[in-house]
C-alpha cells in the first residue's frame, strides 16, 4: 500500500511544486501557504488529541473488490481529501522549504518524505493486525497524544515562519 501511495504521491509533489512555482515569488503567497499550512496542521492536531481523548474503535481497511494491496494504495490515497488538502497546504510549505536547498533538497525531502510515510503505515500495519490486542486501549491514547502534540508543534513552526515572511515583506 505504501508503494501505492507514493505512485500518487509523488506526482501530486511535482505538480504542487512545479504548478505553483510560476507564483511562489508573488510577496503574499509564502506565507499564506504557510499560515494556511499551519492552520490546517492545528485542525489536524486537535483532532488527533479529540481522538486521545475518545478513541474511535479502529475500522477495518476496506477492500477493493479483491485488488492488489499496490492498488489499494493508489486508490485510497487519490480519493482521500485530507490527502488532496494537506499537499495543498502543509506540503506546499514543506517543498518550499525543502526548494530553499535547491533540486538536492527537493529530491532529499521527497525521499525522505516517502520513507517516512513507509515506516508509518508499516508501524501502523503492525500495531492494528499483530499488536493492537496486545498494546489496547490505553496505547491508542498515547499515540493520539503524541501524534496531536507534534502535529500542533509543527503547526507552530509554520505559523511562526508565515508571520516573520509577512512582516518581512510588509
Amino acid at each position: 500500500m505504501a508503494v501505492g501511495h507514493g505512485i500518487v504521491e509523488f506526482p501530486v509533489m511535482a505538480f504542487v511544486f512545479f504548478g505553483l512555482a510560476a507564483i511562489l515569488d508573488v510577496g503574499f503567497v509564502r506565507p499564506t501557504l504557510l499560515v494556511t499550512g499551519g492552520l490546517v496542521l492545528v485542525w489536524m492536531g486537535a483532532g488527533m488529541l479529540q481522538l486521545a481523548r475518545n478513541p474511535e474503535p479502529v475500522a477495518r481497511v476496506p477492500t477493493l473488490s479483491g485488488r492488489s494491496p499496490l492498488w489499494s494504495g493508489v486508490v485510497l490515497s487519490g480519493v482521500n481529501p485530507y490527502f488532496l488538502i494537506w499537499w495543498a497546504t502543509v506540503g506546499a510549505g514543506l517543498l518550499l522549504r525543502a526548494a530553499d536547498y535547491g533540486t538536492m533538497g527537493l529530491l532529499a525531502f521527497a525521499i525522505a518524505h516517502w520513507l517516512c510515510d513507509l515506516a508509518w503505515l508499516w508501524l501502523m500495519s503492525a500495531a492494528v493486525f499483530g499488536g493492537g490486542r496486545l498494546l489496547g486501549d490505553r496505547f491508542q491514547r498515547i499515540v493520539h497524544m503524541l501524534c496531536g502534540l507534534f502535529l500542533l508543534g509543527a503547526a507552530l513552526d509554520f505559523l511562526i515562519d508565515g508571520w516573520h515572511r509577512t512582516v518581512e515583506m510588509l
